[in-house]
């Protein structure tokens, strides 16, 4: 249930676009939440609300994480209004026990018709505890590269602002391509993310070269072999 315009109205904040992590946009059947009819008014908050309780459950016994998606990139310092789920990203071989955790706490948790994830209600809201991100399975090196920040006063491992770019372009194809979700990111993290790295890593991949260009075009980040 996305909050409306008039919500975002009142409540001081524009309306977060939608992100897309590479792997696809899960759409798989959602169970009914026995708690959904107490979503709070405020669809962002209720969002920081189970992100919150969700880190707080991995972290209490030792789970390997980083958050990943639309909160990642409120924690970053982006602003609008959260709207959609929260996203972590975890390993494969942690899945099982991530989802025991989760389902000992009262949480929901089950597996859509998409392999690189599994799904979670918490709060009413929807949580994705991601295995497979960029194309590529979750690794003890990228959530080695998380950085400890504060979501709403509770500290947590958030993507490294080039990992968390990544996980965006990647997402890009000919069937979803909105670069314009993408481009207030990109401005947002232009001075932490590792241009250089990007480049390497997708080269001449049509729609990240395509975004690339773009960024250049819009002054946002140096031309080809400008990089500092």
């Amino acid at each position: 249930m996305a909050q409306n315009a008039d919500d975002a109205a009142l409540d001081g904040r524009r309306p977060a676009p939608e992100l897309h992590l590479a792997g696809g946009a899960a759409e798989g059947s959602r169970p009914p939440d026995a708690r959904a009819g107490q979503l709070p008014p405020d669809r962002h908050q209720a969002i920081l609300e189970a992100t919150k309780q969700v880190a707080a459950l991995l972290k209490r016994q030792g789970h390997d994480f980083a958050l990943a998606g639309s909160v990642a990139v409120y924690a970053h310092g982006g602003e609008g209004s959260l709207q959609h789920d929260a996203d972590f990203c975890i390993k494969p071989e942690d899945a099982e026990a991530v989802a025991a955790t989760l389902e000992d706490a009262g949480l929901t948790v089950y597996a859509p018709p998409e392999d690189w994830l599994l799904k979670a209600k918490c709060l009413g809201q929807d949580v994705d505890l991601i295995f497979g991100l960029a194309h590529e399975p979750v690794s003890g090196e990228l959530l080695g590269r998380a950085h400890e920040l504060s979501v709403d006063s509770v500290q947590m491992p958030v993507l490294a602002p080039t990992d968390l770019l990544r996980s965006l372009l990647a997402a890009f194809s000919e069937h979803h391509c909105d670069f314009g979700a993408v481009l207030p990111i990109a401005r947002l993290l232009r001075e932490k993310v590792d241009w250089l790295r990007i480049r390497r890593e997708f080269g001449d991949v049509p729609m990240p070269a395509a975004f690339l260009y773009l960024l250049e075009r819009l002054d946002v980040i140096p031309p080809q072999g400008g990089d500092q």
